[in-house]
């Protein structure tokens, strides 16, 4: 300050304006925090003189404030005082201690002016003159300790701080930086604790610094404890430059707020103040580190799997469960969790190891993980550990399962997501035993729905559930749904990657149900093409299981089993089934005949073969059931460049030609033939003649004959 000084404290007591309404003052935090340094100055006519221009100071901000009309010293000339009482009191004010005027600067002055005034105290703060430094530092913390929630520019302020902690040797302005901090996230936990995981990842130790001083605060500790789990929550993403390259890490590259959250859990939960806080948020805390735990798979990057495993541990020895963590460490969980694992078998260990202990927090998690699984998944995966973490949970529920997460495990099965069907379908055939007739009924629909999934894996996981709950429905309940899930396996055993279960569990379910054969008769009819053309298949498993169940489908129909005590040859079987079936089921030829049609343009040879086969032999012994136009139809036998397909697809177009001249005859003559054959049905005789078969050697003559045993035994 040089010997002007007092001129320009005098000029701010002796502004001249003609009654102006309003006052425009950008600068007036900056004036102040100016003039509230100098009231402290060694020169006594300074300090005078800056009081006096911290009331005029003041004053304005109050008539700011009140909306009034403009001061009364701004319409005197001549005298430079004012017998305001509000002037006189103000005047009392910038006369007294450090703590009255900052005080009265945080009432007075607006926020964007306090902003002004706190930001130009900090830059003196952090200037090298040590009484400028002093003053600064006692003029910040008596403002900020009753007013920090004023402040606008906290952003601006965060960066600064950190910029020169980094920096600074000063004791009392590194002292001074943290306690800023510290008021600050007292007054805005949220807006600090964002600010401060906005760094770049890892935190530094400057940053960790920053991180200990706002743990301290225990007034603050829920929110923000509450603050770093709804950035836990989110899930680690992509920036748009790494979206082209995801083989390699970058932390550049993506949103690691999620992650720095991660290792702030690591500093702030071994803090004795948050160790009170835990119990409300465990539930919380536990499934956002799970999601996070499922996210490391989808991000190559080892840190964040550390910062999971420690905050994990951190976790439960702050929650009291010592015994979790070191169980954890005897099956080798914390030192895989940063290895090549399954992170789906992590998630399912950390839940059956809390079950194994009885936690004391099980209703709050068990609880909270229904309320998340009702809410829906945030992020895609999510579904996944919601489904994992809540079944596991449910083996330690003693009681019958409540209506609600029955509700859930029916949404799940015919969920989008086919990991999330077939992880809640595994927990349903796990838990058949234990439902009553009822809960397994309502079970079926959701479970029958499940076969028309896209994803083999998940149809296969459906029928195998199925399969668990039929075997404890009685027999009346079975009987009442039998037709609609016989029905269900039809689509599934004309699909090559489903037939094998399909068609073992549709004879399974012909066994379960065989003093009902009448009403199973249509089903067993309308099935029974795909089961024979199937017989023929590569796959030793599909065609075994074939000869099982058409062999329970014959003895359901009462046909002659005759076929099964010779070596097999598909030409005589299909002979011998056609044969019974035009003597007996006259009515379903044509819809069989239709049913066989639709296997002709199969890009399978062996199911094209079967099928050429079977097409001339229901074409010839019901000529008489059909019209012309259908007639003319087979006459379309599909050729192929197969020699045997050729020499099949040749011998059948014959045989339709004859039928269809045979058409020409008088309608009398047809008449009449129809007639005859309603009554007096002659049986056919070979057409292809195919009795050495060598595409059957592999299947021996040893094991036919231990099937056709256990046929006939059944």
């Amino acid at each position: 300050v040089d010997q002007s000084a007092d001129d320009t404290f005098t000029r701010i007591g002796t502004v001249q304006v003609t009654a102006p309404s309003r006052i425009d003052a950008p600068y007036l935090g900056v004036l102040a925090a100016e003039m509230s340094m100098l009231c402290f100055h060694n020169d006594p006519s300074i300090k005078h003189q800056a009081s006096i221009g911290m009331t005029y100071v003041l004053y304005i901000a109050k008539w700011q404030n009140c909306k009034n009309d403009s001061p009364s010293f701004l319409h005197q000339e001549n005298d430079t005082e004012t017998t305001s009482p509000d002037f006189e009191l103000l005047t009392k004010i910038t006369q007294g201690d450090k703590t009255k005027i900052a005080r009265s600067i945080g009432e007075l002055l607006q926020p964007l002016w306090l902003s002004n005034f706190v930001w130009t105290l900090l830059k003196k703060l952090c200037a090298q003159n040590y009484d400028m430094a002093y003053e600064a530092a006692s003029l910040l913390i008596s403002t900020l300790e009753f007013h920090a929630g004023k402040i606008v520019m906290v952003t601006k302020i965060v960066d600064h701080i950190y910029k020169h902690l980094s920096k600074s040797s000063s004791h009392i302005v590194k002292s001074t930086l943290l306690r800023v901090i510290t008021l600050l996230a007292r007054a805005s936990p949220r807006t600090v604790i964002h600010l401060l995981l906005e760094f770049p990842f890892p935190a530094d130790d400057t940053l960790l610094l920053m991180w200990q001083t706002v743990a301290s605060e225990s007034s603050v500790a829920p929110q923000v404890l509450k603050t770093i789990l709804l950035i836990v929550r989110e899930k680690p993403g992509l920036m748009e430059e790494a979206l082209a390259d995801r083989t390699c890490f970058s932390p550049d590259a993506f949103n690691m707020m999620p992650v720095m959250a991660l290792q702030a859990l690591c500093t702030f939960l071994p803090m004795s103040s948050y160790r009170e806080v835990l119990p409300q948020c465990f539930p919380e805390l536990l499934m956002a580190l799970m999601f996070q735990l499922f996210y490391c798979s989808q991000l190559k990057c080892d840190t964040q799997e550390n910062y999971v495993r420690d905050a994990l541990k951190i976790l439960f020895i702050s929650s009291g469960l010592q015994e979790v963590d070191a169980s954890l460490e005897k099956k080798n969980f914390w030192l895989h969790i940063s290895q090549e694992m399954d992170y789906q078998f992590g998630i399912q260990l950390i839940a059956k190891t809390l079950n194994e202990f009885n936690f004391p927090q099980f209703r709050e998690t068990l609880r909270y993980v229904y309320n998340i699984a009702l809410g829906g998944p945030r992020w895609p995966g999510d579904s996944i550990v919601t489904v994992i973490f809540f079944s596991e949970l449910l083996n330690n529920f003693k009681k019958p399962l409540p209506e609600e997460a029955l509700d859930l495990f029916r949404k799940w099965m015919n969920d989008s997501n086919p990991s999330v069907a077939k992880l809640s379908l595994q927990k349903i055939a796990s838990m058949v035993p234990v439902f009553n007739e009822m809960e397994n009924c309502s079970l079926l629909l959701p479970v029958l729905r499940a076969f028309s999934s896209k994803e083999h894996t998940v149809i296969i996981q459906a029928m195998l559930t199925l399969r668990n709950i039929l075997s404890k429905l009685d027999k009346p309940v079975y009987s009442r749904v039998c037709t609609r899930i016989a029905s269900c396996y039809g689509p599934l055993m004309r699909h090559v990657s489903d037939t094998c279960l399909a068609i073992q569990h549709f004879g399974e379910l012909l066994l379960d149900m065989h003093q009902y054969k009448r009403m199973l008769n249509p089903l067993v009819l309308g099935n029974l093409v795909p089961l024979i053309l199937f017989l023929e298949s590569e796959e030793k498993t599909i065609a075994t299981a074939c000869r099982c169940t058409v062999g329970i489908c014959i003895s359901q129909l009462k046909c002659s089993t005759s076929y099964l005590l010779q070596n097999y040859n598909f030409e005589l079987l299909v002979l011998d089934i056609c044969n019974n079936l035009l003597s007996s089921y006259k009515s379903y030829i044509k819809e069989l005949i239709s049913d066989t049609s639709g296997f002709l343009g199969s890009s399978q040879i062996f199911l094209k073969k079967g099928a050429i086969i079977l097409i001339g032999y229901l074409g010839k012994g019901a000529a008489h059931l059909l019209l012309r136009e259908e007639i003319d139809v087979m006459l379309e036998v599909v050729w192929d460049e197969d020699p045997v397909i050729k020499m099949l697809a040749e011998k059948t177009h014959t045989l339709f030609k004859e039928i269809a001249d045979r058409m020409t005859s008088s309608t009398v003559q047809q008449t009449f033939r129809k007639w005859f054959k309603m009554f007096h049905t002659t049986k056919l005789k070979p057409i292809y003649n195919l009795f050495e078969d060598p595409t059957r050697n592999d299947m021996g003559i040893e094991n036919q004959k231990t099937d056709r045993e256990d046929l006939r035994t059944e």
